[in-house]
């Protein structure tokens, strides 16, 4: 009886109504009448005042609280809602509010956890298969030249040079590898000088140009003859940005299809807009492109070549630029890949030699 909020509230009442006759009994004008009336007035009065008290203030929040903690045991906690906290009389509310915020940050940290074991499980998967390809290629035609292959003069070069490829791919998957790792370790720091950003890109489009000739993809550079493009970045480090959007534009592109690049300026910024004609990117796929490994089916399989690390590379360098790199695109239409970069106005103080240096955190 006694552990519930009515038991309690009729002890408690009762024991009130009691205190209530004995005062009232001390007084030689009260009556009996009027006793009996203040006993159950007393009693009435108390049973509901601590019977609402008990309830609403105490064994509800008790409940509350058993309920997430059972939860909280069980790893049950997916359906547990964030609650803003309100001031609040009952020391148990803000207790419940500890608890529940408590809970919240658990089912936060676990889903955390599972997301990265999800993605070590996906990163394993897809560096065994990257690594796998070249590896067995290069077995392949080195246990061929064992086999009595290495005698045919013909054979022999055309194997090596088929071996020295598929180790050149390696080397490269090993290289973008430890870049990228080492860009998010904060290990490599960036060299910060002013250039000119129009500049950079004609030398990427210049280095591209015979691998866009072959597939017949015109690359058409626009921008403003009559404006400057001076930027305050790290020079190499943009141009393998620079060099790996072209670069994919051109490759993903269909024949004698075409790649525009758009250099414009915006206030205090430079913005670059690469766009192909190639086939796009489903809506499904935009959010996870600059993903490690991951590939788009179709318009960007593992024919195409490469790493599958590029965009990942890309994405880690504008942050330390503190930049981000944005893409739209349509099927079937093509894709518009856009960064920006500070602009460097013309009549302000300039020195070539002065540089600085950050980390990317």
């Amino acid at each position: 009886m006694l552990t519930t909020s009515r038991g309690i509230a009729v002890v408690l009442a009762l024991a009130i109504s009691v205190l209530v006759v004995a005062f009232l009994s001390l007084v030689d004008e009260a009556s009996t009448l009027v006793i009996l009336v203040a006993a159950g007035v007393a009693f009435s009065t108390s049973y509901l005042l601590i019977s609402i008290t008990l309830e609403f203030l105490v064994f509800r929040e008790i409940g509350n609280i058993y309920q997430l903690l059972e939860k909280i045991q069980k790893k049950d906690l997916s359906e547990i809602q964030e609650k803003k906290t309100k001031s609040s009389i009952s020391p148990l509310r803000r207790i419940n509010a500890v608890i529940n915020s408590y809970a919240l940050a658990r089912q936060k940290e676990i889903e955390a956890l599972q997301k990265n074991a999800e993605f070590r499980r996906e990163f394993i998967a897809d560096i065994s298969h990257e690594l796998k390809t070249p590896i067995f290629a290069t077995q392949g035609y080195i246990h061929t030249l064992l086999d009595g292959a290495i005698d045919d003069k013909h054979v022999r070069m055309k194997f090596l040079k088929r071996a020295a490829k598929s180790l050149d791919s390696l080397d490269n998957l090993v290289q973008d590898l430890l870049t990228l790792n080492q860009m998010e370790s904060g290990v490599i720091k960036f060299v910060f000088t002013d250039f000119d950003l129009k500049e950079v890109i004609e030398e990427v489009i210049e280095e591209l140009e015979h691998k866009a000739s072959k597939r017949n993809v015109k690359i058409n550079f626009k921008f403003d003859p009559e404006k400057t493009y001076i930027t305050h970045a790290d020079r190499q480090k943009i141009y393998r940005v620079c060099q790996n959007l072209i670069f994919n534009a051109v490759k993903y592109n269909h024949e004698a299809g075409e790649v525009k690049i758009l250099l414009k300026t915006q206030k205090n910024h430079i913005q670059v807009d690469i766009k192909d004609d190639g086939q796009g990117i489903p809506p499904e796929d935009l959010k996870r492109i600059f993903e490690r490994f991951y590939r788009v089916e179709k318009s960007r399989n593992k024919k195409e070549g490469g790493t599958g690390l590029g965009l990942a590379i890309v994405k880690h360098i504008l942050e330390g630029h503190k930049s981000k790199i944005s893409v739209s695109s349509t099927v079937g239409k093509g894709s518009i890949f856009s960064f920006s970069l500070p602009l460097v106005k013309a009549n302000a103080p300039e020195d070539t030699h002065k540089t600085s240096e950050g980390s990317l955190k």
